[in-house]
């Protein structure tokens, strides 16, 4: 199964504990310490692999002080907002649900290339209007320092409104983080990355609140045969479906290839395609040639 990234216990440093090298256990105090010293603190939590993680952190160094701020817009999978749910009531953490209309967000259904600006600053200013009024000192995002080689505007929109990156701070990667979520028994430490439905649509072309809802069964359907735990992207291109998975997962799709294209033909879907580099992050920007993020 590809995750994106590969799990170890010791990188050639000798001085490990636990199979956890110094180094990462090292970046992990620091993490701690930086979090600590807020004395407060709100996590956009979207129950992902680095956002689940850094809630843990906060509410393990700022118990009762840290809160979980999760959206609810159309565009986040049912699924998502579930998990997050019966994560903090297991924690007991104070969980706080933000409504959120994309729609309503100038440039989203239009969907240009920074998109993800337009969206993130009207969200995260939601999100910091809502931490000042509870008296929490800071927002908390979870970008790692994998995030920083692929185009994502949503960054410059995290900067402008002094909303914190502890783990990028920290120096964590994605793979350092699913093992310390691995090392700290969190359940998303295998948990494939995801990303808002509206990243299935390649920029230029409009997103409906019946297309989202379309992409979002389209990919329930799907990993119900390849399973909860593979990677999986189904992209929208105008009445094509392009299945993005680990290559593991063709063989599953190819046995069921009659009955995956009728579904998608029901749900709108003319054509289905298999991608054949399989699943990787940020595939639409490949037609990104001069944007800076």
């Amino acid at each position: 199964m590809d995750l994106g990234a590969s799990l170890w216990y010791n990188n050639g440093d000798l001085n490990t504990k636990n199979g956890i090298s110094k180094t990462l256990l090292d970046k992990e105090e620091s993490l701690r310490e930086a979090v600590r010293d807020l004395g407060s603190a709100a996590v956009a939590f979207s129950s992902g692999v680095d956002s689940t993680y850094l809630l843990h952190v906060a509410s393990e160094v700022l118990p009762s002080r840290a809160v979980a701020f999760t959206a609810a817009p159309r565009s986040m999978p049912p699924a998502e907002l579930e998990s997050a749910v019966r994560f903090c009531k297991s924690r007991g953490i104070r969980h706080e649900i933000v409504r959120f209309d994309e729609f309503s967000v100038p440039g989203f259904a239009e969907n240009p290339p920074d998109r993800c600006y337009h969206c993130k600053k009207a969200l995260f200013g939601r999100f910091s209007d809502l931490a000042r009024e509870l008296g929490l000192a800071a927002v908390l995002e979870g970008s790692n320092t994998d995030d920083s080689g692929d185009y994502r505007p949503g960054r410059r929109a995290i900067r402008e409104l002094g909303v914190l990156s502890p783990l990028a701070d920290a120096g964590l990667s994605k793979a350092e983080i699913r093992e310390l979520s691995r090392r700290a028994g969190l359940p998303t430490w295998r948990k494939p990355s995801a990303a808002c439905l509206a990243s299935r649509f390649p920029y230029g072309e409009r997103i409906t609140p019946d297309a989202l809802e379309r992409v979002g069964k389209a990919e329930s359907l799907l990993a119900s045969i390849v399973g909860e735990d593979v990677p999986l992207r189904v992209r929208r291109h105008g009445t094509v479906a392009r299945i993005e998975t680990a290559r593991s997962a063709f063989p599953a799709i190819l046995e069921r290839a009659e009955e995956i294209s009728s579904a998608l033909k029901s749900l709108g879907f003319a054509y289905t395609s298999l991608d054949l580099l399989g699943y990787r992050t940020g595939s639409l920007n490949a037609v990104l040639t001069s944007i800076q993020a």
